[in-house]
């Protein structure tokens, strides 16, 4: 075995330019651990948040980003029991997914079954569990209700809008024109919110208004898609990609939790790191059932564009134009 593998560094705060490939020594796994050779990861929101440095859960820069990733065990560490070398497997790893090898503790990861690709397994584990957790664990939706989806062509909303036409809900898919043939295909209505305020265009379609909004917007457009519920109608506020600055966060958080109940709607925020963080059972829950639900065809994530594993730079390129519908992910050729 070669004494180094490569790997994409975040070296400073900055753009694309700020990722260099580097050489890393390897290493055995330690007690509890397990060492994977990478052959797929996801690039996402949040990764672009760690260029900033605006990511709250980010280590200390230099280090190498990916927060979910999917390989081959290389390695087992003493006292791991129930992988084998050879075995697939996937984990959210908040970060080090960009590289050729990961070790990370053995706890983080799950099998991935026949069916699912590795390119599929490391782009539905942010996404998909996201967009799983608040529709099922937080709104807890029924057959038959309705709901808006902001960012509705992106990785989460692009899962989100699968995950309602299972559930039997109907869906309206906010985002630019461009992207309306792509909202429509997942089984949603398409709404422009170029058009005018969400709310007002939510309304033109649902009077009464939608049960459920899930936002990824933030900013201004948490008072919009407040106003497209009904009355005692539930938003869910992710992401934040609106909110910047510390003050504008606390802001937000303050219209979600008691802008919502002064207009005698709810409101509540969604963060899967956070909620993996306080507790893992969820997604080692649910990560399952979404593999199962590949596996089965019965949703089919969209992966807008891959690249090769060691390019993250072309791939948070073509993420910050804004142009991205589903995924991006880097695979190991």
């Amino acid at each position: 075995m070669a004494a180094t593998y490569r790997a994409v560094m975040l070296t400073q705060k900055g753009g694309p330019e700020v990722l260099q490939v580097v050489e890393v020594p390897v290493e055995a796994p330690g007690p509890g651990q397990l060492r994977i050779r990478v052959r797929a990861a996801g690039v996402g929101a949040t990764d672009l948040m760690m260029l900033s440095g605006s990511y709250m859960y980010m280590p200390p820069i230099p280090f190498v980003p990916g927060y979910e990733v999917a390989g081959v065990v290389d390695a087992v560490g003493d006292g791991v029991a129930g992988f084998a070398v050879g075995q697939r497997v996937a984990a959210l790893t908040v970060h080090g997914a960009w590289a050729e090898m990961l070790v990370h503790e053995a706890e983080h990861f799950l099998p991935v079954p026949d069916g699912v690709s590795d390119r599929d397994a490391a782009g539905v584990i942010l996404n998909y569990v996201t967009a799983w957790q608040m529709i099922h664990r937080v709104a807890q939706v029924r057959a038959g209700q309705t709901a808006l989806v902001t960012g509705a062509a992106g990785g989460v909303g692009t899962a989100a809008l699968q995950l309602l036409r299972l559930a039997g809900v109907k869906a309206y898919g906010a985002a630019s024109v461009a992207k309306h043939d792509t909202i429509r295909s997942l089984g949603a209505t398409p709404i422009d919110y170029r058009a005018g305020p969400i709310d007002r265009l939510t309304r033109a379609l649902e009077p009464a208004g939608v049960d459920y909004a899930f936002d990824a917007v933030g900013g201004a457009n948490i008072g919009r898609c407040i106003g497209a519920l009904r009355r005692g109608g539930l938003i869910v506020g992710f992401g934040f990609m609106g909110a910047p600055g510390q003050l504008d966060k606390i802001a937000m958080f303050i219209n979600i939790f008691v802008g919502s109940r002064l207009r005698g709607r709810r409101g509540t925020f969604y963060g899967i790191t956070q909620l993996y963080r306080k507790n893992p059972t969820p997604l080692r829950e649910d990560l399952p059932k979404i593999f199962a639900l590949v596996a089965d065809r019965k949703i089919d994530p969209l992966v807008a564009r891959t690249f090769p594993l060691l390019d993250a730079r072309a791939g948070i390129a073509l993420l910050m134009t804004g142009t991205v519908e589903g995924k991006i992910v880097l695979v190991h050729d």
